[in-house]
């Protein structure tokens, strides 16, 4: 196995959680075929003290957050098809028609302007169909600006380069990056070696003291696809970035310690500054813990919307039904 990504401080009480990747075995000159992907260390011996594949489809103990976390996230576990990714289109178009259809709700709600009072009312007293329908209609206007944001960075974080990005430079010039302009990475050469992780982290230190960034280097991953060091700098425990637009991340050429590109949270161009924008507005980060239990309401509604939205569409639908039953057949005479 390899190391791909590796925390750089232990939290206290914590175990090191690190990614790895097999090795070509020498023999077949394939990969190993381990059933692992990340492994707990103990930080004062080393010692492997458990392992798991990290989005593995499982709903037990061990597997269940990481298994949430990619149905949600990245694929439904849906299986590459012909090199396409289809969970994550999948996800992106459905934020595409969440978005329309954000717009269409919102032109239907405020239909007329003398019943704009009526798109933020529950009739709680009338219970029944009037307070489903008015939990689905005003629990929308009440909280539209939120739904919207987040259907628009549910398309930015899945379909990024394909859609967004695209987009976003018709208005404003992306600074280029190894992650999401590989194109630009130097080929590997002939005899070309890997720096070692401490040298990378030096140069890290280095750079991120002389543009005073005020955390340390807190992680580093190396993409062997790319030949590339990616480096992040966060307090321990803080990978995510808790508050505000997220880390600062550097990447390195890791045969040569050439610096490839940066991403500093809230500086670049105006597209840079919206492409970083969009994880923290999506997870609620950006405003800290607060953000985050908002953002977590936010899915409490969009599940009664979800749910009011087809009580009422079977009320509707049973009631066409009763309504056809009732018209008399036209009379064949003979």
């Amino acid at each position: 196995m390899q190391v791909t990504y590796l925390p750089l401080a232990a939290e206290p009480g914590h175990t090191l959680q690190m990614m790895v990747l097999p090795r070509t075995d020498p023999a077949t000159r394939e990969p190993y075929k381990p059933d692992f992907n990340q492994i707990a260390v103990d930080p004062a011996t080393g010692e492997v003290q458990g392992r798991r594949e990290w989005g593995a489809f499982s709903l037990s103990r061990l597997n269940l957050i990481p298994f949430i976390y990619k149905l949600h996230y990245y694929t439904l576990h849906l299986p590459l098809t012909g090199g396409v990714d289809v969970g994550v289109w999948l996800m992106g178009i459905v934020g595409i028609v969440w978005l329309f259809d954000s717009v269409i709700a919102l032109g239907l709600s405020f239909s007329s302007l003398k019943a704009w009072r009526k798109s933020f009312a529950f009739r709680f007293g009338r219970g029944g169909f009037a307070l489903t329908f008015d939990l689905h209609r005003s629990v929308d206007v009440w909280i539209w600006g939120l739904l919207a944001i987040v259907a628009l960075t549910s398309v930015s974080m899945n379909l990024a380069s394909p859609v967004m990005r695209p987009i976003v430079s018709m208005f404003s010039t992306l600074t280029p990056d190894p992650i999401n302009n590989p194109e630009r990475v130097r080929p590997p050469q002939p005899g070309d070696g890997v720096l070692s992780r401490e040298r990378i982290v030096q140069l890290a230190a280095e750079v991120g003291k002389a543009q005073h960034i005020a955390v340390p280097p807190g992680g580093i991953y190396y993409a062997e696809a790319l030949h590339t060091y990616g480096v992040g700098f966060y307090e321990t425990s803080n990978d995510h970035g808790d508050m505000g637009l997220g880390n600062p991340w550097m990447y390195w050429d890791a045969a040569t310690g050439k610096l490839l590109g940066q991403q500093i949270p809230g500086k670049g161009t105006a597209g840079d500054v919206f492409m970083q924008v969009q994880f923290p507005l999506h997870s609620g980060r950006i405003l800290g813990v607060g953000g985050r239990v908002l953002i977590s309401a936010v899915g409490v509604a969009v599940a009664v919307l979800s749910a009011t939205g087809l009580l009422i569409w079977l009320k509707k639908l049973n009631a066409r039904r009763r309504s056809a039953q009732k018209v008399p057949r036209p009379y064949v005479g003979a």
